[in-house]
């Protein structure tokens, strides 16, 4: 009846669009008994973004990282085009033309498929592609190289905050192990996002583990590692690594170093040094979602890294000086000596490790440690070398840098006194430091109570070689280290 109707000139297709289905699969029949051919092989099938079925996405969210969403898959070459079997005859006659014409002329009956659009970037990412645990009788390398079997915590000689732990007694959770020591200026930078993640992701399944590696003889030990993971505020394990066993195991060679480890404990991520926290935020995601863990307010913001100072960016002149070490087994011999001549250097090498009298030029180098009277100079540090009635021994150096932060011990644990001078004047409310005290009198001092990091400078803005002097009338006062910054806020 439908034919009967086609064929009249009065014929109209709107009359019929209920019928088309019955009308097309008609004509497709005759189609093929006239031409003795077979139905097609019903087409392969093609999918898109990843392999399998894609996880639903909630609004925000990423798509997959396995592959661009226009990414087609059809398990042979990859082609589009072979994705479907059989194919199009060539000589297709003129009823299937008109009847093909006919149908997109219907309206489909298939919802659109909306736009995408970039996510953002602190969204959570999909669930990603679970991966296989190791097998049992794993041969591969194993240390902390992206892709090996993570080395084991081993060789501590205490643990803080914690019960001892192992990596493989942590399987199914996602362990961050940082290797770190307290006074190390780019640890501690650190610290605010560590604490961050702690507090965001520790119920979800991550473990930070503290490697404390110590980079000074006085940070072995014990009581000094607790006060400081006390005072700033450290509540996530910590492993004393005293004889770097761990981090030889892990053939680290940084502070601070991190490495992620996934839930059946493959090393998946590394970082060294500081930055980068976003980055590193991201991959804690992605790795606690292939455990299965389900965030609560997957929208929080990424951190940034922290912000450069204007004005060092706006110095065309501007440099940054590096970190000073005191003492001669550091490397850094040039800082002390045979560059600048600016000590008796015959009297050094034929008395070392003993007190030796100094005397500077009056001629300061930038970047370089000047010393003015009797010091003695160690392995690690400079420590004065007399008790005095006045601030006539002075420690000077010529620093560009908006903070500067000194490494200090008492040797016989008293407390004493360090006077701090910029350019022969005390400091202000402006530009001192943290731990620096203005006294009712303007005199700008530290007192040294405990061996740690103190926070000396911490100018408003980068300033351009400006020269430091330390003084005190301690034989105690002993400098390990000084360290550099240039951020707008902080260390």
């Amino acid at each position: 009846m439908i034919l009967e109707h086609i064929l009249k000139p009065s014929w109209k297709p709107s009359r019929y669009i209920s019928d088309y289905p019955v009308l097309l699969g008609l004509v497709f029949v005759l189609f093929l008994a006239a031409c003795g051919g077979s139905a097609p092989a019903a087409p392969a099938e093609v999918t898109t973004g990843m392999q399998g079925t894609p996880p639903e996405q909630a609004p925000g969210t990423q798509t997959s990282p396995l592959k661009p969403a226009a990414a087609v898959d059809s398990g042979s070459s990859g082609d589009p085009a072979s994705s479907t079997a059989g194919g199009q005859t060539e000589a297709a006659s003129d009823v299937t033309s008109e009847v093909a014409s006919i149908a997109t002329a219907v309206p489909s009956q298939q919802p659109s498929v909306p736009e995408k659009t970039s996510a953002p970037s602190n969204s959570l990412p999909p669930t990603p592609t679970p991966v296989p645990p190791p097998a049992d009788d794993y041969s591969g390398p194993v240390g902390g190289k992206v892709g090996d079997r993570a080395a084991e915590i081993k060789g501590i000689k205490a643990w803080l905050n914690s019960e001892p732990l192992t990596l493989a007694g942590l399987r199914g959770k996602v362990v961050l192990v940082d290797f770190w020591t307290y006074t190390c200026i780019n640890c501690i930078r650190t610290y605010p996002f560590l604490k961050l993640w702690h507090s965001r992701y520790a119920d979800d399944g991550l473990v930070i583990i503290g490697v404390h590696s110590p980079e000074f003889e006085f940070e072995k030990d014990q009581a000094n590692v607790t006060r400081a993971t006390q005072d700033d505020r450290i509540v996530w394990p910590v492993a004393m690594d005293n004889d770097f066993v761990t981090w030889r195991n892990y053939s680290n060679r940084f502070w601070p170093a991190k490495y992620l480890v996934d839930q059946h404990g493959e090393v998946r991520y590394t970082h060294f040094g500081e930055g980068k926290y976003a980055e590193t935020e991201k991959k804690i995601r992605e790795l606690l979602l292939e455990t299965g863990a389900e965030f609560i307010g997957g929208d929080m913001p990424l951190p940034s890294d922290q912000t450069v100072d204007p004005t060092y960016l706006d110095n065309r002149s501007a440099e940054v000086t590096r970190e000073l070490y005191g003492g001669y087994e550091r490397g850094y011999n040039d800082f002390l000596y045979g560059r600048g001549g600016y000590f008796k250097q015959q009297a050094y090498y034929d008395n070392p490790n003993k007190v030796v009298d100094f005397e500077s030029s009056g001629s300061f180098d930038p970047h370089q440690i000047y010393l003015d009277g009797p010091w003695l100079v160690g392995p690690e540090s400079i420590k004065h070398g007399r008790a005095t009635d006045g601030h006539q021994d002075t420690l000077s150096i010529v620093y560009s840098a908006v903070s500067v932060n000194a490494v200090l011990t008492s040797e016989s644990g008293n407390d004493y006194s360090v006077r701090i001078t910029v350019d022969g004047e005390y400091l202000t409310q402006e530009n001192k430091g943290e731990d620096v005290i203005i006294g009712s009198d303007g005199e700008s001092y530290i007192m040294v109570t405990e061996d740690r990091l103190y926070r000396v400078l911490a100018n408003s803005e980068y300033k351009l070689r400006e020269r430091l002097a330390m003084s005190s009338d301690s034989p105690d006062f002993g400098l390990f280290a000084f360290t550099f910054g240039i951020y707008k806020k902080g260390l």
